[in-house]
């Protein structure tokens, strides 16, 4: 079992900065995948990015290449995810996710999230 709890969501300019992030508690979570998902009101919930359990691969949606960042520190069971120039299509509820395998939207272990609101 993995509890995931998610911090840093707030409200934000165009072009600011964010750092989320989500502490996850069980025995084995260093050893997790994880990731970041977002929802937007009246849209699906999508992969913001991944990280496999030691760093060594990451993976980014296209929309947040460049801008965004996910990264973890397994002695803290810790995982980030630093957001710069945001962009009001950023704005969704951010949530933090944990799998034995790989993160999907099918994965088990979720945080409740966090809400992510850019304003123009």
């Amino acid at each position: 079992q993995v509890h995931l709890v998610e911090s840093g969501g707030g409200l934000v300019q165009a072009g600011g900065s964010l750092r989320l992030s989500c502490v996850a508690s069980g025995s084995t979570s260093s050893r997790y995948d994880m990731g970041w998902f977002r929802q937007a009101p009246g849209k699906e919930r999508g992969i913001v990015a991944r990280i496999n359990w030691d760093g060594a691969y990451t993976f980014y949606t296209n929309s947040v290449k460049g801008r965004f960042t996910i990264s973890r520190e397994n002695g803290e069971n810790t995982v980030y995810l630093e957001m710069n120039n945001l962009k009001p299509e950023d704005t969704a509820v951010y949530y933090c996710v944990a799998d034995p395998m790989v993160v999907t939207i099918r994965s088990t272990y979720w945080g409740q999230g966090t809400q992510v609101t850019v304003s123009s």
